[in-house]
């Protein structure tokens, strides 16, 4: 683990509980997405501080309200919920990755997962919202289509992205190599 990605690990947790991001100050009408970028490589190292967080939020700020998502996870309980997934395994394996793409590009359009999302998260009652597992969700998902569709329907409760890849501000590059879209709207949890 390189000190700088180390150092700025060691930034979220403070970041997380700050009144300014929790009040989402300073955003000038902005929405509170945070996008906390990272090398593809670090994604096992996430993963296990993700679960560190998880333990030490509640530690740092006493009656915290927040939940963390797996977009994956969160994609498959979709599936599942709508009697899809046995039927998506089924037509990978008879005809592929290419139509299994293609058959879920209804069932998993971005306005309907922004939904089921905030029906899971229930932002209203959170303080904060985690989400993870955008790498393993791509191709299936956007991050940028879905950060879009959720724009209108998170309120004022900040929602932080995991994101293995590269922000900038300005766009999102997936893996640091697929460029996704320009998406402006967020800001960098951490430097």
């Amino acid at each position: 683990m390189s000190t700088t990605f180390e150092s700025r690990l060691n930034k979220i947790i403070d970041r997380l509980v700050s009144k300014e991001l929790l009040s989402n100050a300073g955003l000038g009408n902005e929405i509170g997405f945070y996008v906390f970028d990272y090398p593809p490589a670090n994604e096992l190292q996430v993963r296990a501080f993700i679960e560190t967080i998880e333990d030490q939020l509640p530690k740092r700020k006493s009656g915290i309200r927040f939940r963390h998502i797996n977009l994956f996870q969160l994609l498959i309980d979709y599936l599942q919920e709508r009697r899809l997934l046995t039927r998506a395994f089924q037509l990978q394996r008879e005809k592929g990755d290419a139509e299994l793409l293609k058959a879920l590009k209804g069932p998993l359009h971005e306005q309907k997962i922004a939904q089921y999302f905030v029906q899971v998260t229930q932002p209203e009652k959170q303080e904060l919202v985690l989400m993870s597992g955008v790498g393993s969700s791509w191709p299936m998902l956007r991050t940028h289509t879905l950060l879009n569709s959720l724009h209108p329907l998170m309120g004022d409760t900040p929602l932080v992205i995991f994101y293995p890849g590269e922000f900038d501000g300005q766009g999102l590059r997936l893996f640091g190599t697929m460029k996704e879209s320009n998406y402006y709207r967020a800001f960098r949890l951490v430097a």
